[in-house]
């Protein structure tokens, strides 16, 4: 059976178990006379959505019809669809799903925290769409040092970037990787679009940083990814490091970003860092085992 084939049946049973448990009750309806379900009659579902009923029938039977999004919409109003479940039902239609705008999250929970915790001696962050700076380890903080953001906003990576000098920036090569990031914050951009707090982000940076602001008028979309990059630190000089994405379950739009050492003198450097930064490198056989032993002991040399 093909995909499509099977998700007609899977669509079907999904709208008449939903509708089952809505009562006339929930949506401010008299329970009439000789009701023998529960739930919804399908032609009440039909009213209520203002489609018509051979369409929803149709429908609901899982017969080969086009659906649009707004219609959709519609249909898990009534039948009182969380966000999970709209979802659900747009994927088994066949229709290209847009989640609805919602605020982005701007705090974590210890959990995460404790997780991000426990990655020493990689750096490690976590993000929201728009490059706020949600929580970090303490090797991030050593080594990118984030700043508070003017205006109002939260830290973010991106103001961080964009409004340092050349020789303050803590990334290398900006010619290379800050347009991936406007085109990945672009990218995002499409489910915020005339939201007040992008807006006014948008506009704040274009104003402090010209390369921000050039960056942003060519349009350009990317996703997150893994990269390998290149950082300075003043005490520990140049280190490359590849990054990685990683979603979060529960938070939508946000990711941590763990970076790992690329090379044997970029882990070397970063040992050596930690080392001198009393706090900052666990002294536990567990936090020791994860640098190499040759490492460890150019550490213990120096």
């Amino acid at each position: 059976m093909g995909t499509a084939q099977r998700r007609r049946p899977e669509l079907a049973a999904f709208l008449r178990s939903r509708r089952a448990r809505v009562t006339p009750a929930d949506v401010g309806m008299p329970p009439g006379l000789r009701r023998r379900t529960p739930g919804l009659r399908r032609e009440e579902v039909a009213q209520l959505s203002g489609v018509g009923v051979t369409w929803y029938t149709w429908l609901e039977q899982g017969r080969p019809i086009n659906a649009s999004g707004q219609v959709l919409d519609a249909v898990a109003r009534t039948l009182r669809l969380d966000p999970p479940e709209r979802e659900h039902l747009y994927h088994l239609a066949e229709v290209p799903y847009t989640p609805a705008p919602e605020e982005l999250a701007q705090t974590v929970g210890p959990e995460i925290q404790g997780i991000i915790d426990a990655l020493v001696p990689r750096p490690a962050v976590v993000y929201n769409s728009r490059y706020d700076i949600l929580a970090a380890n303490s090797v991030y903080r050593e080594l990118f040092s984030p700043d508070p953001t003017p205006a109002g906003h939260p830290p973010n990576a991106l103001w961080r970037l964009f409004t340092a000098d050349e020789e303050s920036c803590p990334l290398l090569f900006r010619e290379r990787e800050l347009p991936v990031m406007v085109a990945t914050l672009r990218a995002a951009y499409g489910l915020h679009a005339g939201e007040p707090a992008w807006e006014d982000f948008i506009r704040d940076l274009s104003a402090a940083s010209p390369l921000f602001a050039g960056l942003w008028e060519t349009g350009d979309v990317a996703q997150p990814g893994r990269r390998v990059k290149v950082f300075r630190h003043a005490d520990a000089g140049e280190l490359r490091m590849t990054s990685v994405s990683l979603s979060v379950n529960g938070m939508p739009e946000c990711r941590i970003v763990v970076h790992t050492p690329d090379d044997e003198e970029t882990a070397r450097r970063t040992a050596v860092l930690l080392e001198r930064r009393e706090g900052l490198w666990p002294p536990t056989a567990t936090a020791r085992a994860q640098v190499p032993t040759q490492v460890r002991a150019q550490v213990r040399a120096q």
